[in-house]
């Protein structure tokens, strides 16, 4: 048979339980009681404010002009006034008008071509052939080089000395050739000499040196330089 609850031991367990919602409840009304806070009447209505209704007021607009900086002071000019001086003369003063007659005509402009230099033509080729003193008379060009040849053959044979290749101990057959040239003037110049010696060469320069002057030669009517080229052939005899 089980044994019955003692009724005590359940309200003691109980009580415990009833006494912490008790202290709760404690605590929520002392909390309730601090926050809540009563005013008089009185006092309330004393601090009120009563605030007029405001009438609209027009706030002008300030409007911001331009306003110009202001002028810096004027400084007064001081003029210097100088007295009159009668002796002061009034300067001329010079026109400078131009007018025709005044006007330099340029003077004429001559232009320099440069020179041009003569031809050189060897004599074999030669149109018109320089015309040795003596040959004048003739009209063929043909017989004016024959006749100048033997012209200067002949003034070669007279003039050279022939006995200067035996006083320069050469023997047999010597030849010397001689090349020069008739300017536009005429002249003999360009005397070109070559001979077994150096004696035989200026008796050959100093012949043709003499020669007479002449009438140019002539290419395409123009005078022209004409090259003429001479041999001499002497035997020097023991």
């Amino acid at each position: 048979m089980k044994p019955k609850k003692n009724p005590k031991a359940d309200l003691r367990k109980k009580s415990n339980l009833f006494l912490s919602f008790g202290l709760i409840l404690a605590l929520l009304a002392s909390l309730l009681l601090i926050e809540w806070k009563t005013y008089d009447k009185e006092e309330f209505a004393s601090e009120q404010v009563y605030l007029d209704a405001l009438e609209d007021e027009e706030i002008p607009i300030t409007e911001l002009a331009n306003t110009p900086p202001p002028k810096p002071p004027v400084i007064p000019e001081v003029i210097d006034v100088i007295e009159d001086d009668p002796e002061l003369e009034e300067d001329e003063i010079k026109s400078t008008e131009i007018s025709l007659e005044d006007i330099v005509e340029p003077e004429d402009i001559i232009e320099h071509k440069p020179e041009e230099k003569p031809e050189t033509v060897p004599f074999t080729l030669i149109e018109d052939v320089p015309v040795f003193p003596g040959c004048e008379g003739l009209n063929d060009n043909a017989e004016r080089k024959r006749c100048m040849s033997e012209k200067i053959t002949a003034y070669v044979n007279k003039n050279f000395n022939k006995e200067l290749g035996s006083e320069l101990g050469l023997s047999g057959i010597n030849r010397i050739n001689i090349l020069f040239q008739i300017n536009t003037e005429g002249d003999i110049v360009n005397i070109q000499a070559r001979a077994p010696h150096p004696k035989l060469e200026e008796e050959a320069k100093t012949i043709i040196e003499s020669l007479p002057k002449m009438q140019p030669g002539k290419q395409r009517g123009k005078p022209v330089n004409v090259n003429y080229a001479l041999p001499i052939i002497f035997q020097v005899q023991n």
